[in-house]
């Protein structure tokens, strides 16, 4: 059995004691929460660290989802089981609920968070493909106080944030825009895998039925998550349908970069890249109409 290089095991219970620590120790420390992608790539030696500080404590401070006018913000210590079951967050951007019912296991949706999740900037990893898709923004709280960057900035590269050294992910907040909906889609080997490609798709209309914005976003298709540059330009001020959203899958398909590994080839995943861009908006502009777009 693999087990991980020895390291020392602290807990903590406010934001600014766990940022201290940060400080203190550098980058010999990782935060750790639900552990569920941390620890085997541990395990397995692929990460090593002398510390990791336990933040379980903070769910009180940095568990929640609230709504303000024009904003939904989420707590990074918000757990997938949360997510996936608040009502609020569904009305507003049914793509959480879609991509939080295909995420491995209760037992990982249990323990697992918000926060974890986009930190650990898997290029598979389906919540760093929603906020992407949602235009989101990343609240990180330092030693000297916060700054937001936006979650085009957030990642950057695999298993990289701009997160630094000593500073922590604390909050994600999503503008909330009228007329619109969502929608996300995963194709996976079996339930609750990585996915071997999966796509949401964020849809606003105008009031005359015209499409105002749309945004999609990708992921397990190259080294980042993907937000597709270009959908947004093609689609705004014209009517939905399906030639429009073959013409945005067409786009999906050449901006990705994926390769051929064991959960099938290049050439399959662009062509999933295609298909999956089509379902999502279609169903996200179905929502917009009050049907759930399933079956069309």
């Amino acid at each position: 059995m693999q087990v991980p290089a020895p390291f020392e095991y602290r807990r903590v219970g406010s934001v600014p004691e766990a940022v201290a620590l940060l400080d203190r120790l550098g980058d010999t420390a990782r935060l750790v929460a639900g552990g569920h992608s941390l620890l085997p790539m541990m395990k397995l030696r692929l990460a090593n660290f002398e510390y990791l500080i336990d933040i379980n404590d903070l769910h009180g401070e940095l568990g929640y989802i609230r709504a303000e006018p024009g904003l939904i913000r989420i707590g990074a210590m918000t757990r997938h089981r949360e997510l996936l079951e608040s009502d609020q967050l569904a009305a507003a951007f049914p793509v959480f609920r879609d991509a939080e019912r295909v995420i491995a296991d209760p037992v990982v949706r249990n323990r697992g968070t918000l926060g974890g999740s986009l930190c650990q900037a898997d290029p598979s990893e389906d919540l760093s493909a929603v906020c992407t898709t949602l235009d989101a923004s990343c609240v990180i709280q330092g030693v000297d106080g916060q700054r937001v960057v936006p979650m085009s900035e957030f990642h950057q590269g695999p298993y990289e944030t701009s997160v630094g050294d000593a500073e922590m992910l604390t909050e994600v907040r999503l503008p909330v825009r009228p007329n619109g909906s969502s929608a996300y889609e995963k194709v996976e080997r079996r339930a609750g895998d990585w996915a071997v490609v999966s796509a949401g798709a964020a849809v606003w209309l105008d009031g005359d039925g015209l499409i105002a914005d749309a945004r999609v976003g990708l992921a397990a298709v190259g080294p980042n998550t993907a937000g597709i540059e270009g959908i947004g330009d093609a689609l705004r001020g014209r009517p939905p349908g399906e030639e429009l959203y073959a013409q945005a899958g067409d786009i999906a398909a050449e901006a990705c970069s994926p390769v051929t590994d064991r959960r099938g080839s290049a050439e399959y995943k662009r062509h999933l890249a295609r298909e999956l861009t089509v379902r999502v908006l279609r169903r996200a502009v179905a929502r917009i109409h009050g049907t759930d777009g399933q079956g069309v």
